[in-house]
């Protein structure tokens, strides 16, 4: 111990400063930047508008979650397919376009708290009284993409499916009269009917459950996933969230 110290003090040993490793936020907040994955392609999410700029929900969000943690959002395009492989190959620091929270991802990777919920939508003629719940579609006609699980919810409930190629195809046939009813996503209806307020069409019933989305990102980096949801937090407690949900689809989509 003593030939330690002598060392030390004729400068013949220097002590190692302890390196701690620098956290995902910190370098964040380094860099200035939020790096965002998203498609650009995905109305009323994450688009292009007339002037070829990105907007959309998700793209708000995101820069809402930015502006909270002190930096700007960078927004990185991509296809859907390697969306979130980009994570992975550090493209970008997460990934915010209408990624659903399943036990699959999950086990990958991390989520924020859920930011927006997907319910199905019973949708009929603004004037059909006939269908007021999801049990009353028995014996009624829904429209309906055959492979989906929306055509498989109307089945169960003792609907006949009339095939249609997706939303838009469904709604017409409501419209139309060519079929009583469709079961689709809630938020589909709620940026048709934002679109298109007069169309002949209401919503009747919700399901209880919902499909989550959340902010995804790689595990490992706790600071900045907590950073993300006080940003989440904050955005619902003080209005921004409303007034950015009210813009897309004139509804509150958090839940």
């Amino acid at each position: 111990m003593k030939l330690l110290n002598v060392l030390i003090a004729a400068g013949l040993l220097v002590t190692a400063t302890p390196v701690f490793a620098q956290s995902a936020l910190d370098a964040v907040k380094q860099a200035g930047v939020l790096r965002i994955g998203t498609e650009g392609t995905y109305a009323p999410f994450t688009f292009h508008d007339a002037s070829g700029a990105l907007v959309g929900f998700d793209v708000e969000i995101g820069r809402a979650i930015a502006a909270q943690i002190g930096v700007e959002p960078e927004f990185v395009e991509g296809p859907w397919d390697g969306l979130i492989a980009g994570i992975d190959a550090n493209r970008y620091d997460v990934v915010i376009n209408q990624v659903g929270i399943n036990a699959e991802r999950q086990a990958k990777y991390d989520f924020s708290e859920p930011y927006i919920a997907s319910k199905a939508a019973l949708v009929v003629r603004a004037d059909n009284t006939d269908i007021t719940s999801f049990e009353s579609l028995k014996g009624k006609s829904a429209a309906q993409s055959l492979t989906s699980n929306f055509g498989k919810l109307a089945e169960q409930y003792g609907a006949t499916l009339v095939g249609t190629e997706g939303f838009d195809q469904s709604i017409a046939l409501v419209i139309q009269g060519r079929a009583d009813a469709t079961i689709n996503d809630s938020l589909s209806f709620f940026d048709f009917k934002k679109q298109q307020p007069d169309a002949n069409v209401k919503v009747v019933a919700t399901a209880a459950d919902a499909d989550f989305s959340g902010v995804l990102l790689a595990k490992g980096k706790p600071e900045l996933l907590a950073a993300i949801n006080e940003a989440l937090a904050t955005i619902k407690a003080d209005g921004t969230y409303a007034e950015i949900s009210q813009k897309y689809f004139g509804e509150d989509v958090s839940q």
